[in-house]
């Protein structure tokens, strides 16, 4: 899995049926100090991220999904909203202090 934020989202009407409902973000990946990189996917999300958020990203040739679902052509998959993370010198990141400081600016 990797570490990203939630950039945006993606709309795309012309797609497989078996995609229809399901939405899609567009993701920066995050590197082991926090920074942004240059770094960027489109994501299934199936946990209701929203832009702004840290989250966790399954990356395969098919990513894990529900079993009782149809078979969809996703590569990554959002699996989790990350609320810490938490290095060797501290807290590297915390959604109740990012929410605080978006309220604060």
């Amino acid at each position: 899995m990797q570490i990203a934020q939630v950039r945006g989202t993606v709309v795309s009407t012309q797609k497989l049926p078996t995609m229809n409902g399901i939405k899609l973000l567009l993701l920066q990946f995050i590197d082991h100090e926090g920074q942004l990189l240059p770094r960027y996917e489109v994501a299934a999300d199936r946990v209701g991220a929203g832009v702004g958020e840290w989250v966790l990203v399954s990356r395969r040739s098919i990513a894990p999904q529900r079993e009782e679902e149809d078979l969809r052509p996703v590569d990554a998959l959002v699996v989790g909203i990350i609320d810490t993370v938490s290095v060797e010198s501290g807290q590297l990141y915390s959604k109740k202090e990012e929410y605080r400081y978006r309220l604060s600016s």
